[in-house]
């Protein structure tokens, strides 16, 4: 996990390893992954703990924008929500602009606070939460 969270700062920075090593930490730790999980390998994560590692190397330079493909796929209800809940807190208290793709309405409802509802090859609502539930779309409806 540990270098995998380095390969955008070994790409993009000249840091000594110690540093790199240092901040990746930093980072494995802001996503809310166990100090253990640095030195493990992807097959030894859940899949929790494979979408934190993931966005702890999404992190790694610090960056104002993020982009989130699904992020909760293919997790549990519980560590869904707990995805969620980490992506607000580090939207807010990192000043992030997030992007996300999702089809999670629990995730979209939790995370999102505005939306572009994409079908029939345009961009159907854009706006607000609420703008989308007061939508007269029918795709958006359905």
């Amino acid at each position: 996990v540990l270098e995998n969270v380095q390969v955008p700062m070994r790409e993009y920075l000249d840091l000594p390893r110690k540093l790199m090593d240092e901040l990746a930490m930093l980072k494995v730790e802001l996503v809310g992954l166990p100090p253990d999980a640095a030195q493990k390998f992807p097959s030894e994560l859940s899949g929790g703990m494979i979408k934190r590692a993931a966005l702890a190397r999404a992190l790694a330079l610090d960056p104002d924008i993020v982009f989130l493909d699904e992020p909760t796929s293919g997790l549990d209800p519980i560590s869904a929500a707990e995805f969620d809940e980490l992506v607000v807190k580090l939207r807010d208290t990192m000043d992030l602009t997030v992007y996300m793709v999702t089809h999670d309405l629990d995730t979209l409802f939790t995370a999102c606070d505005r939306v572009a509802v994409l079908g029939k090859k345009k961009v159907l609502v854009e706006g607000t939460i609420d703008d989308m539930l007061r939508s007269e779309e029918p795709w958006v409806k359905s």
